[in-house]
This record gives structure tokens, C-alpha cells and sequence, in this order.
């Protein structure tokens, strides 16, 4: 019997270059030697979301661009979060047995509260335990994660076993599977690409944005003129022609190093690389947007296979807790 696999992805807009060489591409790849159940995790948007108008929106894009990516909803479950009620019950009830002190030392919290100073809410507080809730609802037995982000899985674990003493046996301990989960640089070069810097590249954007986007990006900062030798293992430029062009990459450092290459014919080459790998799926996007009712049975019979799986969990828990 195959093993149970989760993950969640936040609906916070359309699904970039990070996203999909940091996890999507593994949840591609996992698809046929696990039981994987992947969701759209719309309420843990809420968490830093202050405008909501968007979210239902963002949450379909991210559904298709999963399906363009290679999610096949024959191989795998593919819901939207809040679709399976079931999952804010647990939540509730996994949280009367996890300590707050648990919830206040994680250092995700606190680089939260860093940033939202003015939204210090209680989901972003009780955070860990709702990605519990995801986890243990389906009894997944692993979870695809990078080794940064071990820590917080370690927390689940955490809730699972506190929570197993106090009424017995009902959950496994997740255990994390450790994959290859690239770090990708935004274009300014300094932070991980994401939506709220505004340093990445969707998926879904035509091949004229992309380009733009490439161009603006940020080289080898000790390099001014097209006659300095560059240093390529500090361009993020560079970074993404590893994943983009990997034919070439040798022949990009050699030049590069001996200024034969300038930064402006490297970004455009990208770009070029970028458009060209992302032309298959862009066309398979443009097809599943247009088929609407393609789109809504996915979401509807997604939802309909992972509620069968959460309410004999839900059944099962308050029986333990002595409610039933």
C-alpha cells in the first residue's frame, strides 16, 4: 500500500518560478509512487491576508496553474482548504490539547509579528496547529518538505504525540521527506522570490512580461562596466540559468568570468530560456482557463474524496475526546 503524502500551498496569488521549482515539480514527480493529497489552503491565507477580494480568484488561478504544472486529479487529491469543513473542527480540538507556550516560541511567529505589527491575530498564533489539523485529518504519513523547514514539522509531531496521550492512539507522527526544495532568489537578489516582494516571475505571465521582468533583474552587484569580469557564483542571474539552461551553463561562467559575456545578453538569453521551458505549460493553462466546468469539477470532486477521508478521522476523534 502506498503511503499517504500532504502538502498545502498558500492561495496568495498565482504560483511563480519559486513555487514551482521549490515543491510543484515535486508534487509532480510524487504522484505515482504515493497517495498524495495536495490542498489550496485558503484559510491559512487568512492568517496574514487583510483584503480578502481577491482570494477566491487567487484560489481557482492556483488551481490551474497545479493542473497545467502536471497534477493529475486521476493520480491525486487536489482540494481547496475550507471546501472540508472538517479541517477548522480539528483545529479547534487538536488546540485544547497544545500548550500556548509551544505556539510562542516558533520562530515563524515571531518574524510575523515582525512584519504584521498592526495584525497579531489569533490564527497567525494557532498557525502550527491548523497545518496539523491538514496533516493528521488525512492521516498523512509524510510530508514532502526542505530540511529549513524541518523544525516546524517537528511541531506537529509535538501535537500529535501530546495529543495521543491524552486520548490514545489515534494519529500517526508525521515524518518529514526530505526533497529538493531549491532556494530561488528573487530578481531583486536578495530574498527568496515571492508575490509580497514583487521579485518573481508567475507561471501564467506571457512571454512579453517575462522577459520585462528578467531585465530588471539584479547581477553581479561588483560588476559596473561590460569590461569587468564578472563573478557568476554570486549572480542570481547565473542561479536561474542553472535551472533554465543547463546545456550551457559551463560556457555562461567561462564567459562571464572573462567579460566576454555581458550582463545584458545574459538576462535576455534567460528570459529566452525561461519562455521557452514554460511554452507547454503555458498552452495547457490557456486550456484548462477556458474549460470553466472542467475547472469546478476538479474543485467539487477533490473536496467530495478528501471530506470521505476526514469525517471518519473527525468521527474517530471525538469518540476518543468523548464527544460521540
Amino acid at each position: 500500500m502506498k503511503k499517504r503524502v500532504f502538502s498545502g500551498i498558500r492561495p496568495t496569488g498565482r504560483i511563480h518560478l519559486g513555487n514551482y521549482l521549490g515543491a510543484v515539480q515535486n508534487y509532480v514527480a510524487m504522484q505515482d509512487e504515493y497517495d498524495c493529497i495536495y490542498s489550496v489552503v485558503d484559510i491559512h491565507a487568512l492568517t496574514t491576508l487583510e483584503d480578502t477580494h481577491l482570494l477566491k480568484d487567487n484560489v481557482r488561478e492556483q488551481v490551474i496553474d497545479l493542473l497545467a504544472a502536471g497534477l493529475d486529479p486521476d493520480k491525486c487529491i487536489l482540494f481547496v482548504q475550507s471546501h472540508v469543513p472538517e479541517v477548522t473542527e480539528l483545529f479547534t480540538l487538536l488546540g485544547m490539547a497544545t500548550p500556548l507556550s509551544w505556539l510562542l516560541r516558533v520562530p515563524t511567529f515571531k518574524e510575523k509579528v515582525r512584519l504584521q505589527p498592526h495584525n497579531v491575530n489569533y490564527g497567525l498564533v494557532g498557525y502550527p496547529v491548523l497545518m496539523t489539523a491538514d496533516i493528521v485529518l488525512y492521516k498523512a504519513e509524510a510530508i514532502p518538505v526542505g530540511e529549513d523547514q524541518l523544525p516546524h514539522l517537528e511541531l506537529a509531531r509535538e501535537i500529535v504525540r501530546r495529543f495521543n496521550e491524552h486520548f490514545g492512539p489515534i494519529f500517526l507522527e508525521p515524518q518529514g521527506k526530505l526533497t529538493n526544495f531549491p532556494m530561488v532568489v528573487g530578481l531583486d537578489g536578495r530574498d527568496k522570490m515571492s508575490k509580497s516582494l514583487n521579485n518573481h516571475i508567475e507561471l501564467a505571465a506571457t512571454a512579453e512580461e517575462t522577459l520585462k521582468k528578467v531585465m530588471s533583474a539584479v547581477t553581479d552587484p561588483a560588476r559596473r562596466l561590460r569590461s569587468d569580469p564578472g563573478h557568476p557564483e554570486v549572480c542570481n542571474v547565473y542561479k536561474l540559468h542553472q535551472h533554465f539552461s543547463p546545456e550551457v551553463i559551463e560556457n555562461i561562467a567561462v564567459e562571464c568570468r572573462s567579460a566576454a559575456r555581458g550582463c545584458v545578453d545574459c538576462k535576455k538569453q534567460l528570459g529566452a530560456a525561461i519562455n521557452a521551458y514554460l511554452t507547454p505549460l503555458r498552452a495547457r493553462r490557456a486550456e484548462i482557463a477556458a474549460d470553466q466546468a472542467y475547472v469546478d469539477k476538479v474543485i467539487r470532486e477533490g473536496a467530495a474524496k478528501a471530506q470521505a477521508i476526514a469525517k471518519v478521522t473527525i468521527t474517530e476523534v471525538k469518540q476518543r475526546m468523548g464527544l460521540l
